[in-house]
């Protein structure tokens, strides 16, 4: 009876950041805050999942195959999260218009694929993803 609770749980819990992440995917205004809630929330949701599979079953073959799936996508989905928004800041596509900052502003340069750690001096070379040219003058 405990561990129907305990799987119950967990698959409740997992579907519920699964649904979040799709309503994130729907509700977020650009690519980069998309990329991040369903990064974080599918991930944690199918973890979730994956443990109630374990629970379940309760079989040294189906809990060692979940939880190296489980390494894998923890492993690999912030990767591949920020592999994705780094394309999708070098082609160009732009923040949210209520962004507070762009912190790659200036250190991204869009010919030699390179992201300094300092604003390089060749503003020319980098991507400028400013909402208006001419209004980001904060001196």
């Amino acid at each position: 009876m405990m561990i129907d609770i305990i799987i119950g749980t967990l698959a409740t819990f997992g579907a519920l950041f699964v649904l979040f992440a799709a309503i994130g995917l729907i509700r977020m205004p650009d690519t980069y805050l998309r990329i991040s809630v369903t990064t974080k929330a599918a991930t944690l949701g199918v973890g979730l999942v994956l443990m109630a599979t374990t629970v379940y079953f309760s079989n040294a073959d189906v809990t060692s195959q979940a939880f190296v799936i489980i390494l894998f996508i923890f492993l690999t989905a912030p990767v591949s999260a920020h592999l994705i928004g780094r394309a999708s800041y070098f082609i160009g596509i732009k923040l949210w218009d209520k962004s507070v900052m762009d912190d790659l502003r200036g250190k991204y340069q869009k010919n030699t694929h390179v992201l300094k750690s300092i604003v390089d001096d060749t503003p020319e070379d980098n991507i400028d993803h400013t909402k208006n040219d001419e209004e980001e003058n904060f001196d």
